[in-house]
């Protein structure tokens, strides 16, 4: 794909008319939100330079970037798919990544810059995506100009588009709010995380997204908390704490407008902790959270080109049981939080904690055997999900015992491909969770 027209051939069907007359209704508290970080970072609303994409940084997206849109760990030893094919984004096509997370950021007239590849950048980063996937889309099965079937809409305009490649996103053209259904209550231990791109005008400083549990979790009357994020910073409201707000260094402002984030929530009953990409943002050891059956998220976007929001992915799952804990009971522990460079085996740094994790559980208990295995759906071909799981399998058993201290003998690798669905294959989340690397006591 040439980098240089990544968006040229981006197309977007009229948006529903029931869409297009929809209002919205803002209250003062609303309206006041990101003005301390408007006034404390001021900028040029006509600065255009973000507008010109560099080489260097293109090819970064096609590495860096993938690895967002891939990042649901699920799709750890998930197979290649031809590009444009309707599998999910997170069945790893080996374009698919790149074209989604790239193109979208090409929407906003900017190269995306990647994150960062050096461990060391990745040190405070503590995030372990929940194992049990409740809620998944990347709207690879939405029509496009529709919004998304499986999300409830509130009010705004908002509407599927595709870009180079077959990937698809919800673009928000005004300030657009939907409801995330759940098909039980938010668990007391969750991770949610959202994919995202910025708007690119710097004219207004309100968040780039809202969210807050509950089907009206952004309502005044909610008092739970409300979190709202973009390249401005971080604010929040009610929950039991100061309504603040966190601006954002220069450096990070400049990394974010029309650019892709990763935006993750890790919530262990009332702690909470937030992160952009591989920075951990806030870190909140009692707040109060709404959980009901749905999660509530507004976008922000302005009526405009330079002003929309795009959407890529929405991932809530369920935090499970200690990897000791689950080897003892019931012989195994699943993961999502291992993470692979699309259709290879190198091991992302985003997979760090997770990796931690296995290993300090191992060199605790050294009389604990197992085996590694690698999972993946069944779109793809059946010969190259079991190659490709077998290659990220052994690469995870060679970095536990390279670069973590766990012993050799201790670990095993195997991969199975498709041939050991944990869940149905015919629904989003079924192909996410079966989409994992498995610890299995030997």
């Amino acid at each position: 794909m040439s980098h240089g027209t990544w968006f040229a051939r981006l197309t977007a069907i009229a948006v529903l008319a029931s869409l297009t007359t929809a209002t919205v209704s803002i209250t003062p508290a609303e309206a006041q939100f990101g003005k301390r970080l408007k006034e404390r970072l001021k900028r040029n609303a006509e600065d255009k330079a973000i507008d010109k994409a560099v080489d260097k940084e293109n090819e970064a997206i096609d590495g860096a970037t993938t690895g967002k849109a891939e990042g649901d760990t699920a799709r750890a030893t998930a197979a290649p798919t031809e590009p444009g094919s309707t599998a999910p984004a997170n069945a790893a096509a080996p374009t698919a990544g790149a074209d989604s997370a790239s193109a979208a950021a090409s929407t906003t007239g900017a190269s995306a810059p990647a994150s960062p590849t050096d461990k060391k950048a990745w040190a405070n980063y503590d995030f372990v995506p929940g194992q049990r996937t409740l809620f998944y889309s990347d709207f690879t099965d939405d029509a496009v100009g529709n919004f998304p079937q499986r999300l409830e809409f509130k009010s705004g305009q908002m509407e599927i588009v595709e870009f180079e490649g077959g990937k698809r996103a919800i673009k928000a053209s005004n300030q657009s709010e939907f409801i995330v259904p759940l098909p039980e209550v938010l668990p007391e231990k969750f991770t949610v995380e959202l994919d995202v791109i910025n708007r690119k005008s710097r004219s207004s400083a309100e968040a780039t997204l809202n969210l807050a549990g509950g089907a009206d979790g952004l309502a005044g009357s909610n008092k739970g908390l409300k979190v709202g994020w973009g390249f401005w910073g971080l604010e929040t409201r009610d929950g039991g704490l100061e309504n603040q707000s966190l601006p954002a260094k220069q450096a990070d402002v400049d990394r974010y407008v029309g650019r892709p984030a990763s935006i993750r929530l890790l919530g262990d009953g009332n702690y909470l902790k937030i992160y952009a990409d591989e920075k951990r943002i806030a870190n909140f050891p009692k707040v109060e959270l709404t959980r009901g059956k749905a999660l509530t998220v507004r976008l922000n976007a302005h009526d405009d080109e330079e002003g929309a929001v795009y959407l890529t992915r929405i991932r809530v799952a369920e935090s499970q049981k200690s990897i000791y804990d689950a080897l003892t009971k019931a012989g195994r522990w699943t993961t999502q939080g291992i993470l692979f460079d699309t259709g290879k085996s190198d091991i992302k740094p985003e997979s760090t904690p997770t990796l931690k994790q296995i290993a300090a559980a191992l060199k605790e208990h050294p009389e604990l055997k197992v085996e590694i295995q690698g999972h993946t759906d069944n779109v793809g071909k059946a010969d190259a999900n079991l190659k490709l799981s077998q290659a990220r399998a052994e690469a995870v058993k060679n970095v536990l015992a390279a670069e973590y201290g766990v012993k050799a003998d201790q670990l095993t690798a195997k991969g199975y491909g498709d041939t050991k669905p944990s869940a149905d294959n015919k629904t989003a989340e079924g192909r996410a969770n079966n989409r994992r690397v498995e610890l299995v006591k030997s």
